[in-house]
């Protein structure tokens, strides 16, 4: 077998048998019957193009551990459906592959079979996406608004984190207690102490976020391009904001 050939069959060969070992990883951590038969549904299916190209190298491969733990954190941080998808699309290239390879019922599989198995996932804290985009755009909005003001009229940057602590945490309660209101008022499917919890983990989170370089930054701390520590401390608040929102949408896109 030509070296290059030989070197591709058996990267998707590592690839296969990882994504196997994943799967069976997340399978044994969920209590979701239907989710937990979805999993072994596609590790079984990803051991089996796993053995079909081991019988083309006529040899054996490891699963890459780094990948397997790193998708399992994944999975308790972000959510199941969450690591589930991100394996997808890092591994989206593979069916191309194996149309190169000339594998075409490997790559429809890949194309279909997993895509549609993974679409069957139910993870509950999805239905409540809703309910986290709520309390993180209102911190963003009003929170940011506040340390800004704050921050130009008091100079100092204990101060400003103080008073952005309490107006933080005391609006988290307001948008919990709110949320709670209104979904229960609405009659949703969704359970309203839930949907209040994640709006007020949500919002508080996205406080302590943005009051954090109020904290982390001494008012001793040198200008940094002509910016005195508390105006210093403002644009790091602003680009935290930024990059909680870029992060958020990525993650809704993913899921």
């Amino acid at each position: 077998m030509a070296t290059k050939l030989q070197h591709q069959l058996l990267s998707l060969q590592r690839m296969e048998a990882t994504e196997g070992e994943i799967y069976r990883r997340l399978a044994k951590k969920q209590k979701n019957p239907s989710n937990k038969k979805i999993l072994l549904q596609i590790a079984e299916e990803e051991g089996r193009h796993e053995a079909i190209l081991a019988e083309a190298t006529g040899q054996t491969v490891k699963p890459m551990m780094w990948k397997v733990w790193l998708h399992s954190q994944m999975a308790w941080i972000f959510g199941l459906t969450f690591a589930v998808k991100m394996l997808e699309r890092v591994e989206r290239d593979a069916s191309t592959e194996y149309r190169k390879l000339g594998y075409d019922d490997l790559a429809d599989e890949e194309d279909s079979h997993e895509e549609r198995l993974i679409g069957l996932l139910e993870e509950g804290r999805l239905t409540y996406i809703g309910s986290v985009v709520l309390g993180m755009s209102d911190a963003l909005i009003e929170l940011t608004g506040a340390l800004a003001g704050l921050t130009f009229a008091f100079g100092d940057l204990k101060l400003v984190a103080l008073a952005g602590l309490v107006t933080g945490i005391a609006a988290a309660f307001s948008m919990g207690a709110s949320e709670y209101l209104s979904t229960r008022s609405e009659k949703k499917d969704t359970n309203p102490l839930t949907a209040a919890f994640f709006t007020w983990i949500a919002y508080l989170l996205t406080v302590f976020m943005l009051v954090a370089p109020y904290l982390i930054i001494s008012p001793e701390t040198p200008p940094v391009y002509g910016l005195e520590p508390h105006v210093l401390a403002l644009v790091c608040t602003l680009i935290i904001g930024i990059v909680v929102i870029a992060s958020f949408n990525f993650y809704v896109s993913v899921v």
